[in-house]
C-alpha cells in the first residue's frame, strides 16, 4: 500500500504511472462529459502546485498560509485543494450557501491570501482578495495559474507536538458564528489509510453530490485517490441527475446524508424506470437515519448493503465498524468502536455509561478550532478525549446507537426530549416521508414539541391521526402538540434540513393560531 506523507498527494504514484489505464473522476454535469485519469488529475495538482509558488512571492503567500475555495464541486475544485496541500498552503473550502457576512467573515478569520471561485460564485468572493477564477481565459484565471511540471509535494512538520494543518473546515455555525476545524496532514492521511486498509476498491465507482466544502463530500473524495477507485463527481445535488448517473456510470457505491436518500425515494417513477443494479453499497452519514427510511432503501435497492455511518467534521469518519466477533451490526447502530479508536460514553461523572455524550481519542483528532483557544479548550477533556456533543447509547454486545445532539436536547414539563426521538416516531406511520421535530415555548411545560411532515406520494394523514400515532407509540410527553403537513424542508448548504428556517416557519405558524 501507498504510504503518503502530504495530503495533497494520496494518490499511488502506480496509477499515476498507469496513463491512460486508470479513470480517477468522471464529471457527468459537464459538457462534454470530462474524463480523467490518475496521471492527467496528477499533473492539474501539480500544476497549481507549482502555479502558486511561482506567484507566491506576488501574492505575499508563505508556507501555511490559507487559500480558500469558493465553489461547486469540480476537478478544478478538487485541483485548488490538492494543489494548494502539495505546495504546504491550507486549504479552505467555503460554504457558499452561507449568508454574505458569515463568508467574509470566514474569509477574515483564517486570514486567506488567495480565493479559487467559479462563474457563479465570482460575486460572493469577499472584497479586496485575489483571485483565480475556474473557466476563465483571462490572466485571472485558472488555467493561467497553472505551470505544468514536476513537482515533489512538500513535507509537512511537527513543532512542539503541533501537526501541520492542512486543511481548515468551518463548522455550520448551528450555535453562533461557524468555527474553523484545524485538520492536518497527517489526521486525514491516517483516515484515509484505515479506511482502504485491506479493501480493494479499483472497480469501485464512488458517486457523490455532496459539498467538497463539508466534510462527508471531501472525505469521500480523498478515500477515493487513496484507493484508486472511480469517483463520479456531480457539482451539486440534484434529485433526478443523482438518480441518472448511478445508471449511466454504474455507480457501485452511494455516499450521501439521509435527506438526500429520502428525496431520490420520493422520485418513484424514475426510481422504477432506472437500472440501479450496480450499486453495492450505499453508506449514510452526517445526520441520524429513521428506520422507516431505512426500511425503504433497502425495498427500493435490496442488493445493497446500507451501512449507517457515524463521524465528526472535528474528528473524521473511523469511530465505529464491525464487531470484532463478527455479530450482525443491527439495522440502526453506527457499529462497535474501531480497534484504533479509544471510545467512552460520559454520563456526568460516570465515564463508562450504557447512554451518554460519546468522548473520542484517535490520531483523527483536530489540532483545535482555529484562533479560539477557549473553544478548544472545552472540547477536550483533561485526559485528552475529544468531546463530541452527541449523545450515543451502548448495547449488551457493544453496538452503539445515535440517539440524538447534546444541545439539541429539550426540557418539557421536567422529561428530557430529543427530536430525533420524534422524528423517528413520526417516520414509523405509514404515510410519512420524513419528519423534522423543533420546540417552541410553552407557558406551562418551559418547551414542547411540535413537528412539520412530508408525506409519501399519494398518501393522506390528518394532523389529528399523526398525534394519536404518536400517543399510542411513545410516552404522552414525547407526542408533539401541533403537526402541520409541508410538501418540502428547506434544506441548509449541508443538504440537511435547516433548523432554524423550520424553527421560524413553527413561530409564524403558531403566532396566528389558537392554543392547543
Amino acid at each position: 500500500m501507498h504510504h503518503p506523507y502530504n495530503l495533497g498527494a494520496l494518490m499511488d504514484p502506480a496509477l499515476v504511472a498507469a496513463g491512460d489505464a486508470r479513470l480517477a473522476l468522471i464529471e457527468p454535469a459537464t459538457s462534454p462529459v470530462r474524463e480523467w485519469t490518475y496521471a492527467r488529475l496528477d499533473a492539474l495538482f501539480n500544476g497549481v502546485a507549482r502555479g502558486l509558488l511561482k506567484r507566491a512571492e506576488a501574492l505575499g503567500l508563505a508556507r501555511g498560509d490559507r487559500i480558500a475555495i469558493l465553489a461547486a464541486n469540480s476537478a478544478e475544485f478538487m485541483g485548488a485543494a490538492f494543489g494548494a496541500m502539495r505546495a504546504g498552503f491550507v486549504c479552505v473550502p467555503v460554504n457558499y450557501k452561507f449568508p454574505q457576512e458569515t463568508i467574509d467573515y470566514i474569509a477574515a478569520n483564517c486570514g486567506a491570501k488567495l480565493v479559487f471561485c467559479d462563474a457563479e460564485r465570482r460575486v460572493q468572493v469577499p472584497a479586496g482578495l485575489p483571485v483565480v477564477q475556474f473557466g476563465d481565459p483571462g490572466p485571472d484565471g485558472f488555467d493561467a495559474l497553472l505551470d505544468p511540471g514536476p513537482f515533489t509535494p512538500v513535507e509537512p512538520t511537527v513543532v512542539d507536538d503541533v501537526r501541520e494543518p492542512a486543511i481548515f473546515l468551518y463548522t455550520s455555525g448551528s450555535t453562533g458564528r461557524p468555527k474553523g476545524v484545524v485538520l492536518s496532514h497527517e489526521s486525514h492521511i491516517w483516515v484515509t489509510g484505515k479506511r482502504t486498509e485491506g479493501q480493494d476498491y479499483s472497480k469501485h465507482r464512488l458517486l457523490v453530490a455532496a459539498p467538497l466544502y463539508h466534510m462527508n463530500g471531501l472525505a469521500m473524495a480523498q478515500l477515493s485517490m487513496r484507493a484508486g477507485a472511480t469517483l463520479v463527481l456531480l457539482p451539486q445535488f440534484n434529485t433526478l441527475e443523482y438518480i441518472g448517473a448511478i445508471e449511466q456510470y454504474r455507480c457501485t457505491w452511494l455516499t450521501a446524508v439521509p435527506p438526500m436518500l429520502a428525496m431520490m425515494l420520493q422520485e418513484g417513477e424514475a426510481m422504477a424506470r432506472t437500472d440501479l443494479s450496480s450499486v453495492k453499497f450505499i453508506r449514510m452519514g452526517s445526520a441520524p437515519v429513521s428506520e422507516a427510511l431505512m426500511a425503504r432503501i433497502h425495498a427500493a435497492i435490496p442488493q445493497a448493503v446500507v451501512a449507517n455511518g457515524y463521524g465528526t467534521t472535528e474528528a473524521a469518519m473511523v469511530v465505529f465498524g464491525p464487531h470484532p466477533k463478527g455479530l450482525p451490526q443491527p439495522e440502526m447502530s453506527v457499529g462497535y468502536p474501531h480497534p484504533a479508536v479509544q471510545l467512552r460514553l460520559a454520563a456526568g461523572d460516570d465515564l463508562d455509561a450504557a447512554e451518554g455524550v460519546l468522548q473520542m481519542k484517535s490520531p483523527a483528532v483536530m489540532n483545535g478550532y482555529f484562533g479560539l483557544p477557549e473553544a478548544t479548550r472545552k472540547a477536550f477533556t483533561a485526559d485528552g478525549f475529544y468531546v463530541t456533543g452527541d449523545i450515543f447509547r451502548r448495547d449488551a454486545d457493544g453496538f452503539h446507537y445515535f440517539v440524538g445532539r447534546a444541545d439539541d436536547m429539550f426540557v418539557s414539563g421536567g422529561e428530557n426530549i430529543y427530536p430525533g426521538q420524534v422524528e423517528k416516531l413520526l417516520e414509523r406511520h405509514a404515510a410519512v416521508e420524513q419528519a423534522c421535530c423543533i420546540p417552541v415555548e410553552d407557558e406551562i411545560k418551559g418547551m414542547k414539541p411540535v413537528a412539520f411532515v412530508v408525506l409519501k406520494a399519494g398518501q393522506s394523514a390528518t394532523e389529528d391521526e399523526l398525534k394519536r400515532h404518536c400517543l399510542a407509540h411513545a410516552p404522552a410527553y414525547m407526542h408533539p402538540r401541533r403537526v402541520w403537513i409541508v410538501d418540502s424542508f428547506p434544506l441548509a448548504g449541508t443538504n440537511k434540513i435547516d433548523r432554524k428556517v423550520v424553527t421560524a416557519m413553527a413561530l409564524s405558524e403558531l403566532e396566528g393560531a389558537p392554543a392547543s
